[in-house]
């Protein structure tokens, strides 16, 4: 159902905060071009925990016209808020997305019991196919194999997950057991690294942030496994072992992937989080300016 290469997009913001239609557009269309197999909207990297509701409702709105079916779109609804998660995926699905990502509640430290409560009265809501979110070291929750078993074989809508993991034997054992309860399960990698083992495990692909800048890389990789061709893979994942780098330059993370897009797109836009001015400083761009030059 969902497979290949998925970008969890940046949201670019203006200096005030606002959303820099502009500069958001020319992103969407480079991403396009490049040929991935979906777009993320709203995910952590696209900063949804700094927008109220009605101003994600204003970004999807303006996002998802732009993409206008050119590519499969995936929309982050998490929130602790239950009501909010299925009020956003009702407007979502009205808009014409193809499915949610729906990370678990954070801050306190739920059991099975309770995350399948809130799984199931989402599932029971939503209108469109529902991604699983599991990101341990921002939730505190590692979703049980179990877990995700359970709602995989009970609801039809429970599709896939993403699963942001150093260690990529929790993904897979998503990948080993909760096929043998729904085998079309979408299992990706949040860390752009796990490619090769993802795919070569039976995973779906990536949803992973450095294609935000290198997506032709991304699936140029994914066209190379399609195509049967392991050694080419093996030279690509090396390319992206190498910028994997990029992710310690900064905390967090998404200052350096930014300043990457702003680099690569040929525009220049406000690189800072939202309502935020901190920006890399010249020695981390003397150093992303070599990473992004070895890539090209």
């Amino acid at each position: 159902m969902f497979k290949g290469i998925y970008t969890p997009m940046i949201t670019i913001f203006d200096e005030t905060g606002g959303i820099d239609k502009a500069s958001n557009g020319k992103l969407i269309e480079k991403l396009i071009e490049d040929g991935v197999d979906g777009i993320v909207l709203m995910g952590s990297i696209g900063e949804f925990f700094t927008l109220s509701l009605e101003e994600k409702k204003e970004f999807l709105k303006f996002a998802i016209k732009v993409i206008d079916k050119r590519t499969k779109i995936m929309v982050g609804t998490g929130s602790n808020d239950v009501q909010e998660v299925i009020e956003l995926n009702q407007y979502v699905y009205e808009l014409g997305a193809d499915a949610v990502l729906v990370i678990c509640p954070y801050f306190f430290s739920l059991g099975d019991h309770s995350l399948y409560e809130y799984y199931q009265k989402i599932a029971i809501e939503s209108s469109l196919p529902i991604l699983l979110y599991n990101f341990p070291e921002r939730t505190s929750i590692n979703m049980s194999v179990e877990l995700v078993s359970r709602l995989a074989k009970e609801f039809d809508n429970i599709v896939g997950i993403k699963d942001s993991t150093v260690a990529f034997g929790n993904t897979r054992k998503y990948i080993e057991a909760v096929k043998k309860v729904k085998d079309d399960f979408c299992v990706f990698s949040g860390f752009d690294e796990c490619l090769l083992p993802n795919l070569l495990s039976g995973g779906a692909g990536i949803i992973g942030g450095l294609s935000n800048f290198a997506a032709e890389l991304f699936t140029s990789a994914y066209k190379a496994y399609q195509d049967g061709n392991l050694a080419k893979l093996i030279v690509f994942q090396e390319k992206i072992n190498e910028l994997m780098a990029i992710y310690d330059l900064s905390n967090p993370f998404i200052l350096a992937i930014k300043e990457a897009v702003s680099k690569t797109l040929g525009h220049q836009f406000n690189t800072s989080l939202r309502s935020s001015d901190i920006k890399l400083i010249d020695s981390q761009k003397l150093i992303l300016d070599e990473l992004i030059r070895d890539y090209k």
